[in-house]
C-alpha cells in the first residue's frame, strides 16, 4: 500500500526558512510526478510545487522565487525548501503524488503544519 509521509513542519518568523520532506514507501515510483499542496485555516486547498520523474518543476506564483523543490528518485523522497516565507505562508502542507496528473493526485501525505509570524 502506498504510503506518503511528510515531515519538517513548525514554526518560523517572517523572512525565516522551513524545509519540508516527504517520504514514499510501498510501490514503485518511477515516473511519478510528487508536488506539495497546502491548506490554510478557512481556505481550500491550493496547489503549490510540482516536480516531476526528470527533475522539471513549476511553482504557484505565490510561492515562485521563493521555494525550492527537490526529489532523490533513488530513495523516493522529495523535499520544498521554503525560503523568505510570510504569514500568509502559513498552512497545513500536504505532500502528493500521481502518476499521471500531480494536480489532481492520487496519493497524499498526512500532513504538517507550517506556522510563520510576523
Amino acid at each position: 500500500q502506498v504510503q506518503l509521509v511528510d515531515t519538517g513542519g513548525g514554526l518560523a518568523q517572517a523572512g525565516g526558512s522551513l524545509r519540508l520532506s516527504c517520504a514514499a514507501s510501498g510501490g514503485t515510483f518511477r515516473g511519478y510526478a510528487m508536488g506539495w499542496f497546502r491548506q490554510a485555516p478557512g481556505k481550500e486547498r491550493e496547489f503549490v510545487a510540482q516536480i516531476n520523474w526528470r527533475g522539471s518543476t513549476n511553482f504557484a506564483d505565490s510561492v515562485k522565487g521563493r521555494f525550492a523543490i527537490s526529489r532523490d528518485n533513488a530513495k523516493n523522497t522529495m523535499s520544498l525548501h521554503m525560503n523568505s516565507l510570510k504569514p500568509e505562508d502559513t498552512a497545513v502542507y500536504y505532500c502528493a503524488a500521481d502518476p499521471q496528473n500531480i494536480r489532481s493526485p492520487r496519493y497524499w501525505g498526512q500532513g504538517t503544519q507550517v506556522a510563520v509570524s510576523s
